[in-house]
């Protein structure tokens, strides 16, 4: 034992460059000594050191350091290994191997693991759309990293029609089996918005993804979705009830994708089965179910139909009719309540009766007032009973009051303006966030006041607030409110994601079917109802006047702004008359001539809306001059049919082209014509022609006479030849439309 001793710390002593050497020697002679004496078998274990050191100053508890390029991850007595694929070490002694750049490990990864990358992007993209649902198919991505646990994430984007911004899709949209961590190369999505561009990204990702500081490879792919049914009703409310009858209503579905004709709703008592169910129908939102037995519990559900057809049944709801102990209790209650009525009611008629007469006899001792102008927003029509009529605001004697009374104020703190979209004539108009209390926050359009505005130009820029907020129709453009009390002065509306009508369907040309067209057609035309009803006349509609939003619902808009442009000679839309500025190519000739503005003339260019919308935007009378159009229309020429347009379409433009208004029909006659188009589209086959006519003089347009009409002249030589096409006109056709004839001559 002394003797091993002794050696161990000659050892010590020892820092030749055979140290070793000698160390294997005495180690060897020690393993000898281990056999006749054990217990220096601790000795032994002293010298198999497993700390690193350097060789040159070696020590019986150390071993070699490992040298670059390799390493040792556990300390002690050990082999040195290489490092692993796609790593180094840049210095001795190293306990693991760093990854190159652009490589990673995972931290789960053991340290003797290669380094590895990021997989490439997914591959060859199939996208399958079925209405308002697509299927996503692909390739795995042909570098996949060096790693085995690829899975991909996908990414929706909702983009606007030009595709030149997308945000990212809602909560509701719904991915099979999942959005995140597919390990299929296929996916299900559904709940998206009809006839909308998205854009989908299918993003490759593995365990290093997270590891690099560059988003995943992805492979992105644009699809637009089509015409949809609509989503389902959310819920049903009991309006009244009686012994017989239930009255119930309900919100439009949140997703309508288009206009709503209709509502069917089913319904059975409860004790029977929903095969045995009756069914009923409702042009509105509101029903009144009846025929049914006192003191039933019956189960109700309701679905609403687009010209796509009908969505899905609404939930099961349970509505119950009244026994005839509670119809007779009910009726006791409210006994006091209808007698009170009926007494107030009495009093309000004698002292309205007496207000009149007063008012009628200091109105005969006054002054008889002249609205030249702005008495022309009424028609001569009759409002319906019980319909709301039209308030002129310029009939106030402080306008202010009318945007009191008919806007309401918006604090601007509740304002977020985002990004401009475009600029009128008082000041630009931006997209904006509105986010009222208790109220989700939504997008709104704003339109500002310029700095540097008189209090007339202030009151006439409220004054269309003062008209809009009057209105409220799905068809009609909605408004928000206003913000007066601080600057910049704001009128805040609905924000329609499509912007207006005539440049959206010439970003889309060809793009939809004839019944989609005459779906957006029956929109504005049901709005225009709505306003005549109201014995309210636009004097200002076009396709630019109307505004479209993500669902292809068209909104009437821009109310009272037309009176006030100035004279702008680079602008040939509106043309100086009568000391007023009136869109020639889509206003009737009676209001060009005597400025005789009426529910008539609004039928006159709700023609020439339509005609618009069947050729995709083009510009009415194309590039003739605003005289030569008035000229033209008065020697009863009329646009032709655009191309593919339906006969029955034409017809109906023409109908609305009469030279005397009272032959043209009524936008109540104009909804339901369309309705019935749509619920028969076979009736849109037939495509209207143009003939050539080869008569020396234009076929005139009769008015009345037993309801026969001579067919209209069209605008093009393909009905005459160009000598007598265009009298006293001169070349101002357009030369495709010239060219229609070649054995005519036209003049490029």
């Amino acid at each position: 034992m002394f003797h091993c001793l002794l050696l161990y710390f000659l050892l010590c002593l020892n820092v030749s460059g055979q140290s070793g050497m000698l160390y294997n020697k005495i180690r060897t002679h020690l393993l000898w000594e281990k056999k006749r004496v054990r217990k220096s078998t601790s000795l032994v274990h002293l010298l198999d050191c497993r700390a690193q050191h350097s060789p040159v100053s070696f020590s019986p508890f150390s071993v070699p350091a490992c040298p670059a390029g390799m390493f040792k991850a556990n300390q002690g007595v050990g082999t040195c290994a290489q490092c692993p694929t796609n790593s180094r070490s840049t210095s001795e002694a190293s306990p693991i191997c760093t990854c190159r750049n652009g490589y990673y490990r995972a931290d789960f990864d053991p340290p003797e693991a290669a380094c590895t990358s990021v997989p490439s992007g997914p591959r060859n993209v199939i996208s399958i759309v079925n209405e308002t649902s697509i299927i996503l198919e692909w390739h795995p991505p042909r570098e996949t990293g060096g790693r085995d646990d690829v899975t991909y994430d996908i990414v929706c984007k909702k983009c606007r029609p030009d595709r030149r911004s997308c945000s990212r899709c809602d909560d509701n949209v719904e991915f099979v089996p999942r959005q995140l961590g597919l390990t299929e190369t296929r996916v299900f999505i559904s709940s998206l918005w009809a006839h909308m561009p998205y854009t989908f990204e299918i993003q490759a990702v593995n365990g290093v993804s997270g590891k690099s500081p560059f988003p995943p490879q992805h492979v992105s792919v644009n699809i637009t979705t089509n015409q949809a049914a609509p989503s389902t009703v959310p819920i049903m409310h009991q309006v009244s009830a009686t012994m017989r009858s239930i009255t119930l209503s309900w919100p439009q579905p949140e997703q309508p994708n288009g206009i709503i004709l209709d509502y069917e709703i089913r319904y059975y008592e409860k004790d029977h089965n929903e095969y045995n169910s009756s069914m009923a129908k409702s042009q509105t939102n509101t029903a009144r179910i009846e025929g049914l037995r006192p003191g039933m519990v019956y189960v109700v559900q309701v679905r609403a139909r687009t010209v796509a057809g009908y969505g899905k049944y609404s939930g099961k709801m349970c509505f119950q009719t009244l026994t005839d102990d509670d119809y007779k209790s009910e009726l006791r209650e409210q006994l006091p309540l209808i007698a009170g009525s009926a007494a107030a009611g009495v009093v309000f008629i004698v002292s309205l009766v007496a207000i009149s007469i007063v008012c009628s006899r200091k109105r005969a001792y006054s002054k008889e007032a002249v609205y030249s102008d702005k008495l022309q927003h009424y028609s001569t029509g009759r409002g319906s009973p019980g319909m709301k009529i039209y308030i002129d605001p310029f009939t106030y004697e402080d306008p202010n009051e009318a945007v009191r009374e008919f806007a309401k104020e918006i604090d601007v703190s509740f304002v977020k303006i985002e990004e401009v979209i475009g600029a009128g004539e008082f000041g630009e108009v931006y997209k904006g966030r509105l986010k009222l209390p208790s109220k989700r926050e939504i997008y709104v359009a704003i339109k500002t006041l310029k700095a540097g505005y008189s209090e007339k130009q202030r009151r006439d820029f409220l004054s269309e607030a003062s008209i809009m907020g009057q209105f409220d129709h799905p068809n009609i453009i909605r408004l928000e409110g206003v913000v007066t009390k601080s600057r910049p002065v704001m009128i805040i509306t609905e924000f329609m994601e499509n912007g207006a009508l005539d440049s959206f369907l010439r970003q889309n040309d060809g793009q939809f079917t004839v019944i989609q067209l005459v779906g957006m057609l029956r929109g504005i035309a049901s709005g225009m109802k709505y306003l005549a009803e109201m014995n309210y006349v636009h004097r200002d509609l076009a396709a630019r006047n109307i505004l479209v939003n993500s669902n292809l619902v068209c909104k009437v808009s821009d109310f009272g702004l037309s009176r006030y442009l100035q004279d702008d000679t680079s602008d040939p839309t509106y043309t100086s008359s009568l000391g007023g500025k009136i869109p020639v190519r889509w206003t009737a000739p009676e209001a060009i001539a005597y400025r005789k503005f009426t529910s008539a003339s609004d039928v006159w260019s709700y023609g020439i809306v339509m005609w618009e919308v069947m050729s995709f935007g083009e510009r009415p009378y194309w590039d003739m001059s605003n005289q030569d159009v008035i000229n033209a229309i008065e020697q009863d020429y009329r646009l032709p049919p655009p191309m593919d347009c339906p006969a029955a379409l034409h017809q109906l433009m023409l109908d609305c082209w009469q030279k005397d208004r009272n032959t043209r029909p009524r936008f109540t006659e104009i909804v339901n014509t369309l309705d019935k188009m749509i619920r028969n589209p076979a009736s849109l086959k037939t495509v209207a022609t143009i003939t050539a006519v080869k008569h020396p003089a234009p076929i005139p347009v009769a008015s009345g006479g037993g309801g026969q009409r001579a067919p209209h002249t069209a605008f093009a030589c393909g009905y005459l030849p160009q000598s007598s096409c265009w009298p006293g006109l001169g070349n101002h056709l357009p030369w495709p439309l010239c060219a229609l004839l070649p054995p005519w001559s036209c003049s490029r």
